[in-house]
């Protein structure tokens, strides 16, 4: 699967709920199973835009400086969008495809990943109890 293919990592109830509710999102859409955390952090890394309702994820795309939309109405993680690597869409189809457009057309507003969201922080724990206890 190339970067640009859009993928959607379906969990099986959510696959039975859209048979269920007759949902068809298109032939465009590639289903992939539920995936490993690594499998699942490389869709993430290469993608042009995630869309979730997941507040895991929005972290985890924010560390990578991947664009995010949330389809929420709200976010513990406020620093992700006051950033800009994430945008808090709602659950407004129009403004979510508008939005999710804008991303891939390269409009979105300019992002950064949030300070010491660099993958040290182990680093620097380490750093500082080594310092305490010397």
């Amino acid at each position: 699967m190339i970067a640009a293919d859009p993928a959607f990592p379906v969990h099986p109830r959510t696959r039975a709920n859209l048979q269920k509710f007759g949902i068809d999102l298109g032939a465009d859409i590639t289903f992939v199973g539920p995936q490993a955390y690594m499998s699942f952090l490389n869709l993430w890394k290469d993608s042009v835009v995630v869309l979730t309702d997941n507040g895991g994820l929005l972290e985890e795309t924010s560390a990578l400086g991947a664009p995010c939309i949330t389809i929420r109405e709200d976010t513990e993680r406020p620093v992700t969008v006051e950033e800009g690597t994430n945008e808090l869409a709602g659950t407004n189809l129009a403004r979510i495809v508008t939005e999710a457009r804008k991303i891939m057309r390269g409009e979105g507003k300019q992002s950064r990943r949030p300070q010491l969201w660099d993958g040290r922080a182990a680093e620097r724990i380490v750093g500082i109890l080594a310092k305490a206890l010397a």
